[in-house]
């Protein structure tokens, strides 16, 4: 069977392109990381590999005494891949009589629920980073301030003082694997909750403001400093984790205690996923109604639905720092 389900080839590319022109939109958290795509027939283990770079030598050379080699060493991470997907029905009768383009929608549907579930899973992985800041306490319970310039300060000295390098170049928006360049900076994922408080940060600069400056994706809502802030409704906080609501003034979905929003500072190379893109990465499997088939002998039933081999994993916990923090209750 195609991997486009009982639809010919030629559509079913064109399926597959629009069900990807619809999730890359939502896609922020894939484009900023290492890619590496994953083709099919090679198991299900990805290997991140690394040269170490070499130690500082410091002691001068000796006349006529050639110095002991180096040997180049690797860090290896290794991720096990996962299998997501999901669909939706359609009966011959919807097809047949119903007003509304039911099937373009579903292909529609089917990228953006495509692209969600996998940022959820990306950003649940980055969000376990073991490197991280606390507004205003010690730990997620004791978290009382929305963010500061201080605290995206400390994070960006935290990075450069591990050797950690400006992101210069993302994903780009099409649905080929490829990559653009964009200005050297650390990018910041958070929540658009968030937003106002990032705003109101000592020198920020808006993406109106940038001039001849790439935007590096519809999401980014400024800079501060060395970093460009990106927001996502998909990004969630940690509900009524933080300290009590008191006269904090800061958000509560619970109304008793604060809730509390990673802010994930990351560089260059920090993390990888294995990508929504290309012909071996995801597939769309498209069923119309009408089609005799096993268990449907009167072909009443087809359906829509999506599938992706995926994995994403933290590379290097030097390279990112999550803040994490209040946000001003409006």
């Amino acid at each position: 069977m195609s991997v486009y389900g009982d639809i010919t080839p030629r559509v079913g590319i064109y399926a597959h392109e629009q069900m990807l022109s619809h999730a890359e939109p939502i896609i922020v958290l894939q484009k900023m990381g290492l890619v590496k795509p994953v083709p099919k027939h090679k198991g299900e283990n990805v290997k991140f590999r690394r040269p170490n770079p070499w130690s500082v030598t410091t002691t001068p050379l000796t006349e006529g005494v050639t110095p002991a080699a180096k040997s180049i060493g690797y860090t290896d991470v290794s991720v096990v891949l996962a299998e997501y997907g999901d669909f939706v029905e359609l009966t011959d009768k919807i097809q047949d009589l119903h007003e509304d383009p039911v099937l373009n929608d579903q292909m529609m549907l089917a990228g953006e629920n495509a692209a969600e579930t996998l940022e959820i899973v990306t950003y649940n992985v980055l969000k376990g980073g073991t490197s991280v800041k606390y507004g205003g306490g010690t730990s997620r319970v004791t978290v009382a301030s929305k963010i500061t310039l201080a605290l995206v300060q400390e994070s960006v000295r935290n990075l450069m003082g591990n050797r950690a390098k400006r992101i210069t170049s993302i994903l780009s928006p099409s649905t080929n694997i490829g990559t653009r360049a964009v200005e050297a900076a650390f990018v910041a994922f958070t929540h658009t909750d968030a937003a106002s408080d990032i705003r109101a940060l000592p020198g920020f600069t808006k993406v109106a403001d940038y001039g001849s400056r790439q935007v590096l994706c519809p999401e980014e809502l400024g800079t501060v400093e060395d970093v460009r802030f990106v927001c996502s409704p998909l990004f969630v906080s940690f509900a009524n984790a933080g300290v009590a609501i008191g006269a904090t003034g800061l958000k509560s979905t619970g109304g008793a205690n604060i809730d509390v929003y990673p802010m994930i500072v990351v560089a260059k190379e920090a993390y990888g996923t294995t990508p929504l893109k290309g012909m071996s990465s995801s597939e769309i499997k498209v069923l119309r109604p009408g089609e005799a088939r096993g268990g449907d002998p009167l072909g009443q039933r087809g359906s829509v639905g999506w599938k992706a081999w995926f994995q994403a994993v933290r590379l290097n916990e030097a390279w990112m720092r999550r803040i994490e923090v209040g946000v001003t209750a409006l």
